[in-house]
């Protein structure tokens, strides 16, 4: 467990403002090789209470969690904001893809969601991206990050990889949803693996 007022090598320790750990492992593994002590938020000694996500934009979010953990930890802290837009729902669900639905739904129940919406919209008109914005925040640090995956979703849920609504996207070279894929395949096609690819640059360039 890392103690939250042990700052003496800061610059060295990366906080991942999640407990997500799927998502946790992901970007784990993308930035592995780094000359980085990389954490999630269950791993400090004191819990803190998680911080509302009132931005209207991913970049909003992103900052808003980065920012918090940030000053109330004093370690450098990265933080994700990503979402699913839909252009036959009108960017839906976007910036609330984890709320879609409603608090207390899980991402097998949102998807079903998501089909019903779209039960009727022909393959043509099926069009989608997912977009991730990555913060970090540190010492006379505040950079952004931004990736996106173009494709479409699908008519039913398929592969056993991946998690949120991975299962209903298709890659639109690939023709694979991202959960079909190799993990080395999503990373180099993902939103966050291209973010976070512009955000290992930058991480390279402190250590």
């Amino acid at each position: 467990m890392v103690n939250n007022e042990d700052f003496e090598s800061a610059i060295r320790n990366l906080l991942l403002a999640t407990t997500n750990q799927d998502k946790i492992a992901e970007i784990t593994e993308l930035l592995h090789g780094l000359n980085w002590r990389i954490m999630g938020l269950r791993e400090l000694t004191d819990a803190l209470p998680s911080v509302e996500e009132t931005g209207t934009t991913y970049v909003e979010n992103a900052l808003i969690k980065a920012e918090y953990y940030y000053a109330r930890t004093g370690f450098i802290t990265l933080a994700d904001d990503s979402g699913l837009e839909v252009a036959a729902l009108g960017g839906r669900p976007g910036v609330f893809s984890a709320r879609y639905g409603g608090e207390g739904l899980n991402s097998s129940e949102q998807i079903a969601k998501l089909l019903e919406e779209l039960k009727d919209v022909p393959e043509e008109g099926r069009a989608a991206r997912f977009v991730c914005c990555i913060a970090i925040i540190g010492p006379g640090l505040k950079q952004t990050f931004e990736g996106y995956a173009d494709g479409s979703i699908a008519f039913r849920p398929d592969g056993t990889g991946g998690f949120g609504y991975d299962p209903i996207f298709i890659d639109v070279d690939l023709g694979r949803t991202f959960a079909q894929l190799t993990r080395n395949e999503k990373a180099a096609r993902s939103h966050r693996g291209k973010a976070l690819r512009e955000a290992r640059r930058f991480l390279e360039q402190l250590s």
